[in-house]
């Protein structure tokens, strides 16, 4: 009988959890730490607390299933600055801070009622709220999902503090926009391309333009410096500079209808 009264004092705590000591219902302020311990049988109990690191995540749930979280649910539903209805699966990782597990335990519950109360309950209220401050071209491309993370992470930290909470990240994995309105947004990137391509080619076309001007303006620029350049020196030079050594077979004045055929020796 003493050893089953004994058995029943035993507590064993694993790594990573701690145990709230309760007599009749009311917390005693007692910890238990990870390893071998005793509490007084019949009349005293233990609230265990993760004091690892613990994920909770939102997701469609074809997702869901295949989720490795500690706690799942669905995603938030809010809408943009714009009037875009969107919803975000989003990922937070927290932890129980040991030094607070009494007072958790004596003003919130188990582990089960602090993810309920606090985790679940202050995250979706502030992933609904602060998306509502971005447009949705924002949330679209990127550059204003980052800000939404961090901001969701500044409003939580301190609240995740006060309730014995220890939050080491939040983060948005998804932000899903009506179907109606990506095919819009694809649609205008598509657009934008073709206009980019079009002032590509006007932009080609006017780059040969300025090379025929350019070509045409040394051209002629050539042709007048022949002009004021060549004298009647210089034409018998180059016309001896390219003579062959063979006499013509006619040679003629002024007037070509006369003449004179020379003979070939």
């Amino acid at each position: 009988m003493v050893v089953v009264i004994l058995l029943l004092g035993f507590r064993a705590v694993d790594a990573g959890e701690v145990a709230v000591v309760t007599r009749f219902g009311q917390v005693t302020g007692r910890v238990l730490s990870p390893g071998a311990n005793f509490i007084v049988p019949l009349v005293e109990k233990t609230l265990y607390y993760n004091t690892k690191k613990i994920n909770y995540e939102t997701a469609p749930s074809e997702k869901s299933a295949m989720s490795t979280a500690d706690y799942r649910d669905i995603p938030v539903d809010t809408n943009t600055k714009d009037g875009q209805p969107v919803d975000i699966s989003y990922t937070i990782r927290f932890s129980v801070d040991p030094a607070k597990a009494t007072w958790v335990a004596q003003n919130i519950g188990p582990e089960g009622a602090l993810v309920e109360k606090v985790v679940k309950t202050e995250s979706r209220v502030w992933v609904r709220n602060v998306p509502r401050g971005y447009s949705a071209e924002d949330l679209y491309t990127g550059e204003g999902s980052l800000k939404v993370q961090e901001s969701i992470f500044d409003k939580l930290r301190p609240v995740f503090e006060a309730n014995g909470l220890i939050l080491d990240m939040i983060g948005v994995r998804e932000i899903a926009f009506d179907k109606s309105y990506v095919e819009a947004i694809k649609a205008k990137q598509v657009e934008l391309v073709k206009i980019e391509v079009e002032k590509n080619k006007a932009a080609q076309e006017e780059f040969r333009k300025a090379q025929r001007i350019t070509a045409a303006e040394g051209q002629a620029r050539e042709q007048e410096l022949q002009r004021t350049t060549i004298s009647d020196a210089l034409l018998r030079k180059l016309w001896i500079e390219k003579w062959d050594g063979k006499l013509p077979t006619y040679v003629g004045g002024e007037n070509t209808s006369a003449l004179l055929q020379i003979p070939q020796q």
